[in-house]
């Protein structure tokens, strides 16, 4: 009995070894923060400071300020701001202080939805209630005042602007005017931080949106090197000290360690970095190898990270053209030979079905001949799936016979090879066919 229950013992001791170990690196993995690895980055601490002494004088000092975070996408600039913010929340006279609204150009597409959800977010619904305003401006500067009532006098009001360059293109940019219009009049202590990837970004504002911001601004670049890289793979998947079982922790992070030293999982990491040094990338190649550890699968393997960065880096219209029939697959073949004999120039549905009738015909005995209105109507699934285009400017309106509109194939050479190749069950004269190109 004593053996039995010792045995189960250790099973479930390494179950839940196991448990925790998925519970630690997918809450790592899934989760939008920087590995410490960089956040302490020298790089990033410049910036950092700025930015914190921008929101810190808004909240103890009741300044108006403005900036924005430039930056190409993955270089930070979300991860700066929530750190940054995470920092001050610490203080309890911060979150005390300072109400944020956090919008974005995504979602909030015109200043009406924008003014709800600035509403919604500063709980002001009540306040509001059916009140007609003239104009945007006197109900921001209303919601704005209704901050200040009571016993919250000079509460301050921090607005993030994700996708600030999308702001930029609402009808007479009124938003963003009277946002830099408050914080530069000093009516109520407010900051405005907006996060963009257009470097250009003052460029698509109006002269008086432009004269009413500081024009603080914040450049990050991705300027990560590969060993630094290599540190944050390591750093997302090592256990922590305050791991439970002590003795299991060892041995992982030494399987780490030697995963990190591999060359062929280095030679993966070199091909991801050399693609996309964005962090978040690294976490969405790891999804997968860190979802199958478990007690069967104890180790993450090389065939693991293999089969990661081939998903990761899938080609998805040569996948598409794997759920194509055999017919469609012929079309696509067809017209890309007529794009390879007039180059750069547009066909038409006729054309193509002229190319496949000689190729039907040659090969009668081993290839299904279908009607013209069958292959019509397979032409026309193509266009639905965005294989095939319309020429610019040519029978776009509709006017003419649908046979003869110009079209243009979104499919290169390499693509449909390389389709054709893992097209299950393709017939030996279609591959034939395809590698005459």
């Amino acid at each position: 009995m004593s053996k039995r229950k010792s045995t189960g013992s250790a099973a479930m001791s390494e179950g839940a070894c196991y448990s925790e170990l998925q519970r630690v690196l997918r809450e790592r993995v899934y989760k939008i923060s920087a590995p410490c690895d960089v956040a302490g980055e020298n790089d990033l601490d410049k910036p950092r400071r700025h930015l914190l002494d921008l929101i810190q004088r808004c909240s103890s000092m009741g300044e108006s300020n403005s900036a924005l975070i430039i930056g190409p996408r993955g270089a930070g600039k979300t991860m700066l701001l929530s750190s940054v913010l995470a920092e001050l929340k610490e203080n309890r006279d911060f979150r005390d202080n300072v109400l944020e609204v956090h919008l974005n150009g995504l979602l909030q597409t015109d200043d009406r939805i924008a003014l709800k959800e600035i509403t919604r977010q500063l709980q002001l619904e009540n306040v509001v209630g059916n009140r007609v305003f003239g104009s945007f401006a006197d109900n921001l500067a209303f919601l704005l005042e209704a901050l200040k009532k009571g016993s919250r006098d000079s509460q301050a009001v921090l607005f993030v602007l994700e996708e600030f360059d999308l702001f930029a293109h609402h009808k007479n940019q009124t938003l963003l005017y009277n946002l830099f219009d408050v914080a530069q009049s000093q009516q109520a202590p407010i900051t405005v931080i907006g996060l963009t990837c257009r470097l250009d970004v003052i460029e698509l504002l109006e002269k008086r949106v432009k004269s009413r911001f500081s024009h603080r601004q914040i450049h990050l670049f991705n300027s990560l090197t590969f060993d630094q890289y290599l540190r944050v793979f390591r750093s997302l998947l090592v256990l922590p000290a305050e791991f439970r079982d002590k003795k299991f922790c060892g041995k992982w992070n030494k399987h780490v360690e030697s995963l990190s030293d591999d060359p062929g999982v280095t030679s993966i990491l070199r091909k991801l970095y050399d693609t996309s040094k964005d962090i978040r990338t690294l976490k969405m190649f790891l999804m997968l190898p860190v979802a199958r550890i478990c007690p069967s699968h104890p180790r993450l393997e090389m065939s693991d990270f293999v089969e990661a960065h081939k998903i990761l880096t899938a080609d998805s219209k040569s996948n598409t053209l794997h759920g194509l029939s055999v017919l469609e697959l012929c079309l696509v073949v067809a017209m890309r030979r007529l794009s390879d004999v007039f180059v750069n120039q547009p066909f038409n549905f006729q054309m193509v079905y002229n190319e496949y009738q000689k190729f039907v015909q040659t090969r009668s005995y081993a290839v299904q001949s279908f009607d013209r209105p069958v292959v019509l109507k397979a032409f026309e699934h193509l266009q639905q799936m965005e294989l095939v285009r319309a020429a610019e400017g040519a029978g776009i309106g509709g006017r003419g016979q649908k046979e003869f509109r110009p079209m243009l194939l979104m499919i290169d050479k390499s693509q449909l090879m390389q389709a054709i190749q893992k097209y299950p069950a393709c017939p030996t004269e279609v591959k034939h066919w395809a590698n005459t190109l």
